[in-house]
């Protein structure tokens, strides 16, 4: 994967949580990869200040770049990537890296997702606390090459049962609510009778 002819890699450098704020220069904290990110993203939850960026000299994943999880408390989530395709660059953090590629970078994300990515990754993982990996084990990996055409085909297709998956999942708990209130509605309308109806 680290094969310089098809991507490099780049690794974030150090900020805090409390660093993050509202507004200001687009910003990817690595807790975030886990909770909030899925294969692609053009806008961030997080920002840091234009000022921390030049003193600490931040790195940046630009457009096309993809945004790997390098560092976190369980193993299976390492390695997951997202493809950054916001025009403008994204603040990385010290446990991620950035792969400048080639390759359709959408591709390359769904790829890291895979069993067959993390199988090749996980022996190069060193566990403790936290547990790591670094570019040299990361770039072990051997990603397959179709061709341009084959490569936005295989995206197309999963980009489609993404957005299908997110919106089952983002729906469902809205349609449920609705239907609830529905359900509330009618039994009240359906159970409430005029007072000479009652019988004491």
């Amino acid at each position: 994967m680290g094969d310089e002819r098809i991507g490099k890699f780049q690794r974030g450098k150090r900020f805090v949580k409390t660093d993050l704020i509202n507004q200001g220069v687009p910003t990817i904290h690595y807790g975030e990869m886990y909770t909030h990110y899925g294969p692609w993203a053009d806008e961030t939850k997080s920002f840091v200040n234009e000022e921390l960026v030049k003193s600490k000299n931040l790195r940046v994943a630009q457009k096309g770049d993809v945004v790997i999880v390098a560092a976190g408390e369980t193993i299976e989530d390492i390695g997951k990537g997202t493809a950054w395709l916001g025009d403008k660059g994204v603040v990385i953090h010290d446990a991620c890296f950035s792969y400048k590629t080639v390759l359709n970078s959408k591709f390359v994300a769904y790829f890291t997702r895979t069993k067959q990515f993390h199988d090749q990754i996980k022996k190069h993982i060193s566990s403790g606390k936290i547990s790591a990996i670094n570019a040299r084990g990361l770039g072990k990996a051997i990603i397959p090459v179709p061709s341009t055409e084959e490569q936005e085909r295989v995206v197309s297709i999963l980009d489609k049962f993404d957005t299908l998956t997110t919106s089952i999942s983002e729906g469902l708990p809205k349609e449920i609510a609705l239907r609830q209130k529905q359900y509330e509605y009618y039994r009240d309308m359906l159970l409430t009778f005029p007072n000479d109806n009652l019988e004491a």
